[in-house]
């Protein structure tokens, strides 16, 4: 498969060790393999090593469950001077039946580290196609909604100083 360097895929079988008490895979499991994904598609993009900033909006749409094939559909959305907006659809596959659904989404921003572990320059995404220009504008959009939201919450933490 030729994806361009700002995509990846990985599919992974879902095996009995990864299952809850339900029989289904556990949401750490795949949220394990989301953080792994996120990882390989940003540092192979920045060339550089990378750490998780952030996750938002990890959306379980339906349960996945053990025998079935889970392919991680990653994608580089939006760089700003060293960090990276990941989006991630997942989709299962009941390999007998071939059906296939999308199970879950995600996105992780991720900050590429020097060998001093100083935040690093990365390449500057330039979307072409129509789907990597959507893609861009939401996560610009995103990213002003994770601005706004650190700002209420640092509002709430603030201790309330009585006037007397």
């Amino acid at each position: 498969m030729n994806l361009p360097a700002h995509q990846l895929s990985m599919t992974v079988l879902m095996s009995p060790d990864m299952a809850n008490f339900s029989g289904n895979v556990h949401g750490g499991a795949i949220l394990k393999l989301l953080d792994q994904v996120a990882y390989a598609c940003a540092s192979r993009y920045a060339s550089h090593y990378v750490v998780t900033l952030s996750v938002d909006q990890v959306m379980f749409l339906q349960p996945i469950h053990v025998g079935e094939l889970v392919t991680f559909l990653a994608s580089v959305n939006h760089t700003g001077n060293s960090s990276m907006e990941i989006g991630i659809k997942v989709v299962a596959e009941d390999i007998r039946s071939q059906v296939v659904r999308h199970v879950n989404s995600c996105f992780f921003t991720m900050v590429a580290v020097d060998d001093d572990r100083k935040p690093a320059k990365v390449p500057t995404l330039r979307p072409f196609s129509p789907d990597e220009k959507r893609r861009w504008d939401a996560a610009l959009v995103r990213k002003q909604v994770r601005q706004e939201l650190a700002q209420r919450y640092q509002q709430v933490r603030q201790p309330v100083v009585d006037e007397a």
